[in-house]
């Protein structure tokens, strides 16, 4: 059985690996295909080889994701904010720096998790209920602290409200049968097109990349990370991403700016953090907040604490052997992207995600990913953080929550 599991364990990392370095394919789409194939071709496979697979692939994707979203500006829901800084250090010969700095912040993660799983059991234990009816207003809290920490707060409330509603009108599709994965299209469009094509029309040029390994400081942005993370598993519509920007402000708030190096160190260990506390989460309280747990949840059904000490197990050697796997891919990678015409390889990624978009959600999602391009290029034309769009996923969960409320 042991065999078995190691090759489960290594085919998931294979897995993890590929679906981290196509665009447009995330951990959540693999999950929903798993748990139709449990019931069918997979249902004679021994569980705890998928649960397995499934936690391994899910933390190498955390891991290796951040490359084509670093060196192509392609990015998922997860690391679309690394585009931000990953891009402008790409331009500046560093784009290798960028993704070993996340790839740190992923490793150092994996440990912080091991070390803080059994006191995050009982604390998410006791403070869930209580948390329950202050959702909406921590969120509201969480997205005020998100724009009253930008320099140009008018463009970052324009920004906020313009994103949200189009999120309001993306989710409304969602909930009828016109619109699959709601998210894909959107996501894409504001953070992963719009960047493409600013940099197609700025004439990129990407310069021969620095192999070198950065300076690596990873105490604070880790320690930022583990305090935002766990918002994650309490709050939901708050993921990596959001819980990358509370951290990053509570970083800014004592340093007036936080540093591309520390920011995409919290941006790894916010990614990692997210998906790891997910699992812990899905035994504690039950709540399922990624793909990749509900896959586990349909598969296992009944989550015991001999289930959770084989995620843990599997998180940790998965984690440590894609960080080396990462530096590697990304030495590769960042060796031969000068060699590549940059705006050739971009309007690839572009038609690639356009492909992705219309194969998985049809006409209705192209037509969002058109409008989601449009309003991420007008973001950026205003200056302000792009991470403000986020507010396409933080309103819809506000505006939800107070009105199921009353």
């Amino acid at each position: 059985m042991l065999i078995q599991l190691i090759i489960a364990l290594f085919i998931g990392i294979f897995a993890g690996s590929v679906t981290g370095l196509i665009p447009g394919i995330h951990i959540n789409l693999i999950g929903s295909i798993l748990i139709t194939l449990s019931t069918g071709i997979l249902i004679k496979i021994n569980p705890l080889y998928l649960i397995v697979f499934i936690v391994s692939m899910a933390i190498a994707h955390t891991f290796i994701d951040f490359i084509p979203s670093i060196l192509i500006g392609a990015p998922d829901d997860d690391t679309a904010l690394a585009i931000l800084p990953g891009h402008e250090l790409l331009k500046d010969g560093k784009g290798y720096q960028a993704i070993v700095l996340t790839a740190y912040g992923s490793l150092t993660a994996i440990f912080i998790l091991l070390i803080i799983s059994y006191p995050s059991i009982i604390l998410m234990k006791k403070v869930t209920t209580l948390i329950q009816s202050f959702i909406p207003y921590l969120l509201i809290l969480s997205s005020l602290f998100m724009i009253f920490t930008e320099k140009r707060k008018v463009q970052a409330t324009l920004i906020f409200f313009l994103t949200g509603i189009l999120g309001l009108c993306v989710f409304t599709l969602g909930e009828t049968e016109l619109l699959n994965e709601p998210l894909l299209p959107m996501l894409s469009g504001l953070f992963g097109a719009s960047m493409i094509i600013v940099s197609i029309k700025s004439n990129t040029k990407i310069t021969n990349q620095i192999i070198k390994n950065p300076k690596i400081n990873p105490i604070k942005p880790s320690l930022i990370s583990t305090i935002s993370s766990p918002l994650c598993s309490f709050l939901p519509g708050l993921g990596s991403g959001q819980a990358a920007i509370i951290g990053s402000s509570l970083i800014s708030l004592k340093n007036k700016a936080t540093s591309k190096e520390d920011f995409l160190i919290l941006l790894g260990a916010t990614n990692t953090l997210v998906m790891g506390f997910s699992f812990i989460s899905l035994y504690a309280i039950s709540k399922i907040r990624t793909g990749a747990s509900l896959a586990i949840q349909e598969i296992a059904l009944n989550i015991t604490s001999h289930i959770l000490i084989l995620i843990l197990i599997t998180v940790f050697i998965s984690g440590v052997i894609s960080y080396f796997l990462t530096l590697f891919l990304a030495k590769t990678f960042s060796k031969n992207i000068q060699k590549i015409n940059y705006q050739k390889i971009s309007i690839t990624i572009l038609i690639f995600l356009i492909f992705i978009i219309i194969i998985f959600t049809g006409l209705v999602g192209f037509l969002i990913f058109i409008i989601s391009t449009a309003t991420g290029i007008f973001c950026i034309s205003l200056g302000t953080r792009r991470t403000n769009m986020m507010g396409c996923l933080l309103l819809p969960v506000i505006i939800f929550y107070l009105t199921n409320s009353f």
